[in-house]
């Protein structure tokens, strides 16, 4: 993938509108991936490519009201349709592109992403990006609601030994990009990998 993003900016686009009801039933997987980024009142948290804002309510119980709760996404009209939904109340939403993040160097505490890194341009700089702006010892949360097979199966594709979410894969990606990856599930319900920022 390119640098341009008018390809990804059309395809969300274009799905902004019904998003949500496409996918009814992930909330709980959402919730749980939330809780197990174990964060704590008072704690800044960035959803990184938060499209219609599904963790945003989950991460802002999470961190309470002296939290600080951030929903970055490439595509204006997925933000309009999380303000719609009122998730525009758990978080500021920002029209940022994660790979150049208007946010000061180790500003957070943690990184919630959900189905982000399959459209990531440069998966190494711009996971180094996301951990530029997170604290030493913080967190990063690659998360989608259902495993790399069950994807694959639903988009009519077989996995690759090349996949980014494979774990002999991301493992060393992270690494490479200033994280250190501390748990990996692939299920066929849920996908979860999580890291903490290094150096």
């Amino acid at each position: 993938m390119s640098d341009d993003h008018t390809h990804v900016q059309e395809f969300f686009s274009a799905r902004a509108a019904d998003w949500d009801s496409r996918f009814p039933d992930d909330g709980p997987a959402f919730a749980t991936a939330v809780a197990d980024l174990e964060l704590r009142p008072g704690d800044r948290v960035l959803d990184a490519g938060c499209g219609t804002g599904r963790a945003l309510p989950s991460l802002r119980a999470a961190v309470g009201p002296s939290g600080v709760v951030l929903g970055a996404d490439l595509t204006p009209a997925m933000l309009k349709a999380a303000a719609r939904a009122g998730r525009d109340r758990d978080a500021w939403l920002l029209l940022a592109d994660v790979a150049a993040l208007p946010l000061a160097s180790g500003s957070l505490d943690a990184v919630f992403a959900a189905g982000l890194i399959a459209h990531l341009p440069r998966p190494e700089e711009n996971l180094r990006e996301l951990a530029r702006v997170v604290r030493s010892g913080g967190t990063l949360a690659l998360f989608h609601p259902i495993g790399r097979a069950a994807l694959a199966a639903r988009q009519g594709r077989q996995i690759t030994p090349g996949d980014l979410r494979a774990e002999a894969n991301l493992g060393p990606l992270l690494a490479r990009s200033g994280w250190s990856m501390t748990s990996y599930v692939d299920e066929d319900r849920r996908f979860l990998a999580l890291a903490e920022r290094t150096g």
